[in-house]
C-alpha cells in the first residue's frame, strides 16, 4: 500500500525520522510515498533524491532543502503572482 501525505503534513512527517540523516537513506525511506499538492503529486523519495545536500541535520533542514525541488504545482496555482498587478 502506498502512503499519501498532504504537503501541509510534510513537516511533522519529516520530524518522525531520526537526524542527522543521509539524503540517500531518507530518500529510500520515503520511496513510494506520494506527496499530494493542491494540483498534482510527486514521489517524496524522488524529491528528496533530487536535493543537492548530502546530509540533513534536522527535519527543518530537510524541509527547507525540499522547498528548492518542489514543482510549481506545490506552491499555488500556475501563473499566479504576488504583486504583478
Amino acid at each position: 500500500m502506498t502512503e499519501e501525505i498532504h504537503l501541509s503534513r510534510l513537516e511533522p512527517t519529516l520530524e518522525a525520522r531520526t537526524y542527522p540523516a543521509e539524503r540517500e537513506a531518507l530518500a529510500e525511506s520515503f520511496a513510494g510515498t506520494t506527496l499530494l499538492f493542491a494540483d498534482g503529486d510527486a514521489d517524496l523519495g524522488g524529491l528528496i533524491d533530487d536535493v543537492d545536500q548530502e546530509t540533513f541535520e534536522s527535519a527543518d533542514d530537510a524541509f527547507v532543502a525540499l522547498q528548492n525541488v518542489l514543482p510549481v504545482e506545490a506552491v499555488g496555482e500556475p501563473g499566479q503572482s504576488d504583486g504583478d498587478a
